[in-house]
């Protein structure tokens, strides 16, 4: 054998050769190849034809002395594929077989894999022990397990909630039989019906609410709120354990609010997190689960919903050395997002951000994201002072709620770093003032505060089945639309409602009110002006218009009804 080819023959490849079902020259390109390809070698070997999966799994039993078994008479239903992670399955190309006691058997095509062994008994706690298989074999049962989950999952979203039926359930025992509850497979069904329902039905927020005499759950989709289903009063407390289970909260105690995380994997391919939180009721714990979407934050700058003027204001301040961009809106509108957004814009190998929010509901790679934790004594001001103390380029912080955090993230804008944050007020020129209301110096606001952005979410009309409204020249005019817009026939869209969409609208838009801190807002500052004295100043300057004004813009171009502008926006 070429003394190069021999040092390039590692693992199993060399037992191929020297067993001859391969020529040296052959098993290297293939373990080359499969590294590149990032399969296993036996997979690649088998599936390029190369030598035969009965060979291979012979060959395997009598080099190592394991049991070599047939995979093809075995039900792939009785597997225990739920003890293995369903990542490990497919990382190490190896499938449950059985579990007696505290041992796990595998069925693998390559004996050699110690780091399969390794990390799944690391990841079960279990003692591993592997059987040999045929190649081809193997992978046709991890197809059918995978197919097998896939329908699972489908078969529960298509589940009748009517047909669930619950025990009765007796209060007064409930302390000695909380974990029996929650482990009852219909309450587990439920829950995860629920889940998947809201995941599918692209739900943000979903509500588990007791009362005296029942029970409701409710999805927010779009913004609104409305009722799923009505499950007997007397499962309230059972589901509310379920959950707190699955967040892993304390279900013993429930007179004081919790906070929690579920991470639901729905398929092996794709596992959503929600945000828990509970709050004692006058008839039990009421639940909120925020669906939180990782990929909110990559959806780029262009789906947020700026205008191009906008945009343009945006790009420019984010991309500023230094100084403080203020979002500000209520809860659920948009404000993670749009700072996220920026964020990812940002985020480079050579910057270094890193974040501070209560809870952190985007996790993104190459951030540094701390949980706000205020039983433990770590709040904003805190986590910004350590921030500062390791060499931060951009910080962002959740939220300004105090005067320490304020004067913390002015000082930071002031010192040569970029600070993003939100506050809670109504427009855009109310943003300062609030900062002022709280302590924070005018001339120290001046200096700081580049850019401020109050925005709105909006419900966007269904491009199938939208349709003109007709609304009087008179009623246009109130409403806030020009002489101009009027005359050039103006045409306003209405939400209709068909098979594609939740009442004539699906997803929304965002509506926004940016206003950058020039030289004469700077100066109303100074001179301790008031919002309306800033709001007069920027509409002179010509490059901002309000809330209202930004939301007439998306009905002139058809993507929201003057419906949904008026709910979100009319005083």
């Amino acid at each position: 054998m070429n003394d190069n080819l021999d040092k390039n023959l590692k693992g199993f490849s060399r037992y191929l050769v020297n067993a001859g079902l391969l020529d040296a020259k052959n098993a290297v390109d293939a373990t080359k190849q499969a590294g590149k390809e990032g399969t296993p070698l036996v997979s690649h070997v088998v599936s390029n034809g190369l030598a035969s999966s009965r060979q291979i799994a012979i060959l395997a039993s009598q080099e190592f002395g394991l049991p070599l078994l047939d995979l093809e008479p075995i039900s792939k239903d009785t597997l225990p594929i739920q003890e293995v992670e369903s990542s490990l399955i497919r990382k190490h190309h190896v499938l449950p077989l059985a579990k007696r006691g505290n041992r796990l058997f595998l069925a693998a095509s390559d004996p050699t894999n110690q780091e399969a062994i390794k990390e799944i008994q690391f990841n079960t706690g279990l003692a591993i022990e592997i059987i040999l298989v045929e190649e081809d074999k193997l992978a046709v049962a991890l197809e059918e397990a995978s197919r097998t989950e896939e329908e699972t999952i489908g078969a529960m979203l298509e589940e009748n909630l009517e047909n669930i039926e619950f025990d009765n359930f007796d209060d007064a025992d409930s302390n000695a039989n909380d974990q029996a509850e929650i482990d009852e497979a219909p309450v587990v069904r439920f829950v995860n019906k629920i889940l998947l329902d809201a995941i599918n039905g692209g739900v943000s927020d979903i509500h588990f609410e007791p009362y005296e005499k029942s029970f409701r759950i409710r999805y927010r989709q779009d913004g609104l709120l409305f009722e799923k289903a009505s499950p007997p009063v007397n499962i309230a407390q059972r589901l509310s354990s379920r959950l707190k289970v699955m967040a892993r909260l304390n279900i013993a105690e429930r007179r004081v609010p919790q906070d929690g995380r579920i991470k639901l994997k729905v398929s092996k391919h794709r596992a959503i997190d929600f945000r828990v939180n509970t709050c004692p009721t006058l008839y039990g714990e009421k639940v909120v689960l925020r669906i939180l979407d990782a990929t909110a934050a990559t959806i780029g700058v262009d789906a947020l919903g700026f205008e191009e003027d906008q945009k343009g204001l945006f790009m420019e301040a984010i991309k500023k050395p230094y100084g403080m961009i203020l979002v500000t809106g209520p809860t659920g509108s948009g404000k993670t997002v749009t700072l996220y957004t920026a964020l990812n814009i940002l985020n480079d190998p050579e910057i270094n951000i890193s974040t501070a929010e209560d809870p952190v509901e985007i996790q993104v790679e190459g951030i540094n994201q701390v949980n706000i934790n205020a039983a433990s004594g770590l709040y904003f001001a805190d986590a910004l002072r350590a921030f500062l103390r390791q060499d931060p380029d951009i910080i962002m912080v959740g939220e300004i709620r105090d005067l320490e955090t304020g004067e913390i993230a002015v000082k930071a804008a002031q010192t040569g770093h970029m600070v993003l944050s939100t506050l809670h007020t109504n427009d855009a020129p109310q943003t300062l003032t609030r900062l002022a209301n709280m302590g924070i110096p005018p001339y120290n606001i001046a200096s700081s505060v580049n850019l401020i952005m109050a925005q709105r979410l909006g419900r966007r009309l269904c491009e199938h089945c939208k349709e003109p409204e007709e609304i009087p020249r008179t009623a246009l005019l109130e409403e806030g639309f020009t002489e101009a817009e009027v005359a050039e026939g103006l045409i306003i869209y209405k939400a209709v409602g068909c098979d594609k969409c939740n009442n004539g609208y699906k997803g929304r838009v965002g509506i926004f009110e940016i206003m950058p801190v020039s030289e004469g807002i700077a100066r109303i500052i100074l001179e301790e002006g008031n919002a309306m004295q800033l709001k007069e100043q920027a509409l002179k300057e010509g490059y901002y218009y309000d809330l209202r004004a930004a939301g007439l813009l998306k009905v002139k171009n058809g993507l929201t009804s003057l419906e949904e502008v008026n709910r979100i926006t009319k005083d």
